[in-house]
């Protein structure tokens, strides 16, 4: 053991727990990207919060079933608020004219929230249904509603519902026994429509209105639209618009050939043919969602090359439909949006390149305006927007637009600039590694290159590597100013290649972050988060439909694998360009002649383990648990777990020797009709098992969290309140291994010259298990997920990283706090205390100092992955799932860097009195000292 780490393990596990983060370090070390997820085009809007309000919001509900309030100055979400788990149907969000709630629909579940904080006003559930429409009664008999407006609910079962604006309690209730598919809603200013979709029996679909009377819920009249000869599934449906003046119903035939519109409440259909000669793919109609607006509506065609649009007219005292005028197809993809202002209605058109703004009455364009260029919407197009619109003097004189981009991006355009981007296609990441950067990558490789020749070879290799540096001396002398300057000022100086960032203590990391729709993306985590590149994966595997990319990063590139795939895309970690296999500088899978079990695969409830990276082979263990017992989850110890000592020095100075084995796995089984736990160590490289632990009254449906490292494990488990006597709560088990309970004491293994890993039965006496040392602890809140900080050489001492979803909070919990040799029942003596030991309390609270996140609230967090920074002290953390989250931890302190009060220039001026101070002393010392020779003696 060498002395000097010793006494480092020493002075870290003697250092008292340190605070998660100091207040002046909050949002700068640490970034959160609070994520909505991808807006859904029928529920975007802005709006003002309230009736007296000057400025307005952006309100959405995502794809993800979260509902959110935008500030559209700088694209802060204002407030949130996300389901407890997912709903059946689609989300729906409605908000009425200068109302002060927003009131949305998930499932069976309708509620109303504060426009202006999101807090709840309202909820409703319709048992045994799910809700298909939801809309807002504007006007009562031509007259508009001032005070709360009621809800309009269509369930699945055919039921329409009115909801009272202020309680969310039903008025009155309509069945529809047909049996028809309820679709949408509608009304107009006297009346609401009921539509449905009656299927024939030799096919096709009849549209079928109802009419209702919106105060009594009472059946007015009912006619069906000969719709049977272009309709067979829904999505030929373009539009059921409601609250409008004119309300539409609008629908296209398969090849999207043939546009039909009626209007709702007259038997009429009008005809008219797709222009332009290429294929059309898509159709969308926007209209305005007002009352008071003209009755205008765009039609959008989406070919293979480019877009186009049609412009047409409503007569509402003829009731009949015709075209005003084209908009001209331009190359490439882009979308419409709808504006109302008063009774106008304006166009806003949106592509790559510009934006324009027409009136549906003229094609004239009233203004246009180029969009910069960004690198986050390279190769992107828009999807969908929502805009409003400012007409001075018969122009445009500003327009801002929330746009949706192909590639995830949620981003507001005012007045051609990009205001801000909100990365919403994060919010369904799966996977996430860690990536070296660029100079880290070439410096390994070289490294490696070296390690594996001779020793006069690598020499030159390396002298040769020192020439080659050499051409970057010029660049380099040329920051010293800078960097001395930004030293003394306390701001370094950080290097970029490509935009990604470097620094001398190695906290601008990469972390490349894989979506569930198949995007691809590296953050740079010391950067504040900030997107380098953004990839979609299908232009390179076309016909594959990404469902869970699985990421696994080597020198350089990224090796990405999808159950929809077969084989591997290898994607450049610091471009985003796909590499060929050709190029690809495979590593070797397992060193010659170190060969380790690094694959496991859970096969018909068996663990089988291999030799190799890949589970290609035949397995040469398989780990099976008793009858009736179920593997629900196994955890292997990480392959960089670097150790620093041996041993745990104790107050005495003996030491407890560890059990270290780099091929421990941890294994939780469950037992579904007993309520049991199990957790089962297993060495990875014989299968044999090493310790085994059982727990009862366990409520299995809840997650149990594990993970492993060094020479200690932890697992937390919920104890369910109907098997006993015992109350629910949350436990947090810890677990040590020892090679001996004895100081000083190697246990059987210190005897033998030779040990074998592969058949650890043969060796004298039982060595290959360990001693262990376990506590239990109450703790206050439910784990989903914890993990171990990590850093270079494993100096510092480690902390426990567990994910509270109740809470939506990230803790770090010391290891002074869970050691298991915490003296139970005694305060701890002398010695004990000089190790850092406290007395054993059954319950642990999370102090508020522990809390990474301090006053973020990060969501739905899946995973938390840690990496070592370039120094010893300080570990990297990234948390992702719907929310994004990064920081930077020092458990033990940040002992090897200066902090920001640190005064440099006070140090310096010091240093430089005191060398003036030593040159003006320094004479009189002498003369002194000649004096002193020359003083005869009294």
């Amino acid at each position: 053991m060498r002395f000097h780490a010793a006494a480092l393990v020493l002075a870290a596990c003697l250092t008292p727990p340190a605070l998660a983060i100091f207040e002046d370090d909050a949002y700068h070390i640490d970034f959160h990207h609070a994520l909505i997820g991808l807006p859904k085009h029928d529920a975007t809007f802005f709006q003002k919060p309230y009736a007296g309000s000057k400025a307005s919001l952006l309100y959405t509900i995502s794809e993800s079933q979260a509902i959110g309030a935008v500030n559209p100055k700088d694209g802060a979400l204002v407030w949130r608020q996300a389901p407890s788990a997912p709903q059946n149907g689609t989300g729906l969000l409605r908000a009425g004219e200068d109302q002060d709630t927003a009131i949305s629909a998930f499932g069976d579940h309708v509620a109303a929230w504060s426009a202006s904080d999101g807090r709840i006003v309202w909820e409703t559930r319709v048992d045994g249904a799910t809700v298909e429409d939801l809309e807002i009664l504007e006007q009562e008999d031509g007259i508009t509603n001032t005070d709360s407006k009621d809800a309009l609910v269509l369930l699945g079962n055919g039921e329409v519902k009115r909801l009272d604006g202020r309680t969310g309690r039903a008025k009155w209730t309509h069945h529809d026994t047909s049996g028809d598919t309820p679709f949408q809603l509608s009304t107009s200013p006297t009346t609401l429509f009921y539509i449905s979709l009656h299927t024939q029996l030799l096919g096709g679909t009849k549209l079928k209105v109802t009419s209702l009377s919106p105060i009594t819920g009472k059946k007015l009249d009912s006619y069906t639209l000969s719709s049977e000869s272009e309709v067979s599934a829904r999505e030929h449906i373009l539009f059921a618009g409601a609250n409008t003046a004119a309300p539409l119903l609008a629908w296209t035939d398969k090849a999207n050939k043939v546009l039909k519109v009626n209007i709702i409440g007259t038997k009429g259909v009008s005809t008219f043919n797709a222009p332009g000669k290429a294929g059309v793919e898509k159709i969308v109609l926007h209209a305005p969602n007002r009352l008071n607006s003209l009755a205008h509506f765009l039609v959008e065609y989406q070919t293979a090359t480019g877009h186009l649009a049609e412009v047409y007219h409503v007569d509402l005292k003829k009731s009949t439909v015709s075209k005003a005028y084209s908009l001209p197809e331009i190359a490439g993809r882009g979308t419409f949006t709808t504006t109302s202002s008063d009774a106008n209605v304006y166009f806003t058109r949106i592509t790559s390149d510009e934006t324009s703004v027409v009136s549906s009455k003229s094609h004239g364009i009233l203004g246009r305006w180029p969009v910069k260029a960004s690198a986050a919407l390279a190769g992107a197009h828009p999807v969908h927007g929502e805009s409003e619109v400012v007409v001075k003097s018969g122009s445009a004189s500003a327009v801002r637009s929330a746009v949706l981009y192909s590639n995830g991006q949620w981003v507001l355009i005012r007045n051609g600039e990009i205001a801000w981007s909100r990365p919403e296609f994060l919010s369904s990441a799966v996977s996430a590694v860690w990536a070296e950067l660029p100079d880290q990558e070439a410096l390994a490789h070289e490294l490696e290159a070296e390690g594996h020749q001779n020793v006069l070879a690598a020499y030159f290799h390396r002298v040769k590597r020192h020439i080659r540096d050499l051409e970057h001396l010029p660049a380099w002398l040329q920051t010293i100013p800078s960097r001395v300057l930004g030293s003394l000022i306390g701001k370094s100086e950080d290097s970029a290649i490509d935009e990604i960032h470097h620094d001398t203590f190695g906290f601008h990391k990469l972390v490349i972050v894989a979506t569930a729709a198949g995007q691809l993306a590296a953050l740079d985590v010391g950067s504040q988060g900030k997107l380098i590149w953004n990839i979609d994966l299908s232009q390179f595997a076309p016909d594959t439909t990404f469902t869970s990319p699985s990421l696994k990063a080597l020198r350089g590139y990224v090796e990405i694998k999808d159950p929809g795939f077969d084989g591997s895309l290898y994607i450049n970690s610091t471009s985003g360009g796909m590499l060929s296999s050709e190029t690809i500088q495979v590593q070797p899978r397992v060193p010659p002649g170190d060969e380790k079990l690094i694959a496991f695969s859970l096969v018909a409830g068996e663990l089988k383990g291999y030799l190799g990276s890949d589970a290609t082979s035949e397995p040469v263990w398989d780990f099976t648990p008793p009858n009736g017992e179920k593997i629900v989850s196994y955890t292997a110890r990480p392959v960089d777990d670097p150790v620093s000592s041996i041993g745990k020095v104790l107050g005495d100075r003996r030491v407890l020797y560890k059990y270290l084995n780099p091929n421990l796995v941890l294994v939780t089984t469950i037992v579904e009709t007993a309520k049991t736990a199990s957790i089962y160590l297993l060495d990875s490289a014989s299968g044999s098992l090493l310790h085994s632990v059982t727990h009862t009254d366990v409520d299995i449906a809840r997650p149990i969290p594990a993970t492993i490292s060094e020479n200690w494990f932890s697992y937390s488990l919920t104890v369910d309140a109907t098997s006993g006597p015992s109350s629910r709560g949350y436990q947090l088990v810890v677990a040590e291994l020892y090679e001996s309970p004895l100081p000083d004491d190697r246990g059987p293994l210190g005897k033998q010259f030779n040990s074998s890993t592969l058949q650890p039965s043969k060796a004298s006496g039982d060595v290959a298990k360990p001693y262990v040392l376990s506590q239990t602890y109450h703790i206050p809140e439910e784990i989903s997920h914890m993990t171990v900080t990590q850093t270079k050489q494993g100096i510092t001492s480690r902390e426990l990283l567990v994910t509270l979803p109740n809470s939506n909070s990230i803790v770090g919990i010391p290891r002074a706090v869970i050691d298991p040799r915490r003296p139970i029942g005694r305060d701890p003596n002398a010695q004990e205390q000089s190790e850092g030991l406290m007395k054993y309390t059954p319950m642990i609270l999370f102090d508020p100092k522990w809390h990474l996140n301090h006053k973020y609230d990060v969501a739905g967090v899946k995973d938390v992955i840690t990496s070592a920074s370039g120094v010893e002290s300080t570990s990297l953390i990234f948390a992702y799932g719907f929310d994004v989250f990064g920081t930077r931890v020092a458990p033990s302190f940040a002992f090897d860097v200066l902090g920001k009060g640190f005064n440099k220039i006070q140090m310096l001026l010091t240093v430089a009195a005191l060398f003036v101070g030593v040159l003006f002393v320094a004479p009189l010392v002498g003369r002194k000292q000649i004096n002193s020779l020359w003083t005869i003696p009294s």
